[in-house]
């Protein structure tokens, strides 16, 4: 079976359950979005030994705008935050981590969180563009693929995603906030995932608008200024709510948004 074929099985798979709708299914039913999602898929089921699983996936911004506002060290910072945070969880061995930047680049395919690459500056020089929409495709594609990949061979799987970025939408060739809309609508009707984002201010962009227009919820989006505390403060925030989401049982109704006790 080839690799291509594997992946377009996981989609059908979701969608004869409906959990994917058929714009969303056609989204990620592209061969160059097929292979990018493939480089993120990272370890192999058999190599999974926990008796369920939540997939924690990161996508840092690796935009010029970011190193230009004097954010490349706190953005590292945060990212690592995140990965210290949940290697210090009593749910650690139950959780797979991924990272990816919103150019494309894999910094780390899912694995376990003590074989995740911290960022720094040997791997991150954030000197691109922001193609949000189209990148987020990619993203969610991975985690859904991942998650189906565990569900099909009776593994219970939740997801937690975080996407930043410190600017609207620059540079999509294929999709839109629509598109991006579609794929986020039918992971949260599945009750099982968490769609976050983080809008670093840039002084003009409404991330709130933008992220609410990708389908994202209001509790789930964060603001923080351009300063490296409160950056610093909202990667922490995304920390504990990963922690909280990986001791949160099967659903996450209960999970009322960042803040929440």
């Amino acid at each position: 079976m080839s690799q291509g074929t594997n992946l377009n099985e996981l989609f059908q798979s979701a969608q004869a359950e409906g959990l994917l709708s058929s714009a969303s299914f056609q989204a990620l039913n592209v061969a160059d979005i097929g292979t990018q999602i493939q480089a993120g898929l990272g370890i192999a089921i058999d190599d999974v030994t926990a008796s369920e699983v939540v997939l924690v996936t990161l996508m840092p911004d690796d935009s010029g705008s970011i190193r230009f506002s004097g954010n490349t060290a706190t953005v590292s910072a945060g990212h690592n935050t995140v990965l210290d945070a949940l290697s210090h969880s009593q749910q650690q061995q139950n959780l797979l981590v991924h990272t990816r930047y919103l150019n494309g680049q894999v910094l780390f395919p899912y694995c376990p969180v003590a074989q995740a690459t911290r960022m720094d500056s040997s791997n991150y020089n954030p000197n691109l563009g922001t193609p949000l929409y189209d990148q987020t495709v990619v993203l969610l594609g991975t985690v859904l693929a991942k998650a189906q990949e565990f569900a099909d061979n009776g593994v219970p799987v939740r997801t937690v995603t975080l996407i930043i970025s410190d600017g609207g939408d620059e540079h999509s060739h294929r999709a839109s906030a629509d598109t991006v809309r579609s794929l986020v609508t039918d992971m949260l009707r599945a009750e099982t995932h968490i769609v976050a984002a983080m809008g670093i201010d840039d002084g003009s962009t409404d991330f709130r608008q933008v992220f609410r227009d990708m389908g994202i919820r209001d509790e789930w989006i964060l603001t923080p200024g351009n300063s490296r505390k409160e950056i610093h403060q909202a990667f922490q925030l995304f920390s504990q709510s990963a922690v909280r989401a990986s001791q949160s049982g099967n659903s996450f109704n209960s999970l009322g948004g960042f803040g929440s006790p």
